[in-house]
């Protein structure tokens, strides 16, 4: 089932998407969207920025652990990944972003 997109959210709630890594682990998580639609719109700048290395902004938390944030050409936030334990293990989350993030499918577990 993975690597994908899983999509969820119902009517009137917001809608989010997390891509997950072949071994179904979370590798990015979306903003938050008002409609479906529009979280769709985001997997698909998801897919069209994932793979370019200036897309990623790597950051540093309040207590010392290193996170990325993917950007769209607009610099607005597309997704955040989770808080790492160190920058290595934070690259090898942005490199299986750029690798899974192109292609993999969206698995709809919305509720509207």
């Amino acid at each position: 089932m993975y690597p994908a997109y899983v999509l969820a959210g119902a009517a009137h709630e917001h809608y989010r998407f997390n891509l997950k890594a072949g071994n179904g682990q979370v590798i990015l998580t979306s903003e938050a969207y008002s409609s479906k639609e529009a979280a769709k719109h985001g997997i698909e700048s998801v897919r069209v920025n994932s793979a370019l290395d200036e897309r990623y902004d790597r950051r540093t938390a309040k207590d010392g652990r290193p996170y990325f944030v993917l950007k769209a050409a607009n610099t607005q936030i597309i997704g955040q990944s989770q808080m790492y334990s160190s920058a290595p293990t934070m690259e090898h989350g942005v490199e299986s972003v750029k690798a899974n993030g192109p292609e993999s499918p969206i698995v709809d577990e919305t509720t509207d």
